[in-house]
């Protein structure tokens, strides 16, 4: 349980971008504050924008999928280039996670 208070002094500005930089992480400022002094991990949560597009990536790679898995009989080329193409936004996905 936290019992002890730390106060310190910043700048307004300085003030400012704590203030976002906690809203844009999902944190307080005292967690993200906390967090930072620690270098604990602090990640910034995605935009509406960011979410749409992480989601139309994964309906790309599906779609990529279905592509490669269609065409391996008749043109094993094509189906090595879309399923490598596949696996790239795939490694993308992941970045999101990160």
């Amino acid at each position: 349980m936290k019992r002890e208070f730390v106060q310190f002094r910043c700048s307004v500005y300085e003030k400012k971008l704590l203030k976002v930089k906690a809203k844009k992480s999902g944190l307080s400022i005292s967690e993200y504050c906390r967090r930072a002094a620690f270098d604990d991990r602090i990640i910034e949560r995605l935009s509406e924008d960011q979410i749409e597009a992480y989601k139309l990536l994964v309906q790309y790679q599906n779609n990529f999928k279905r592509i490669g898995n269609m065409f391996r009989k008749r043109n094993p080329k094509l189906a090595d280039e879309v399923t490598q193409l596949a696996k790239e936004i795939r490694e993308h996905l992941l970045s999101f996670k990160v």
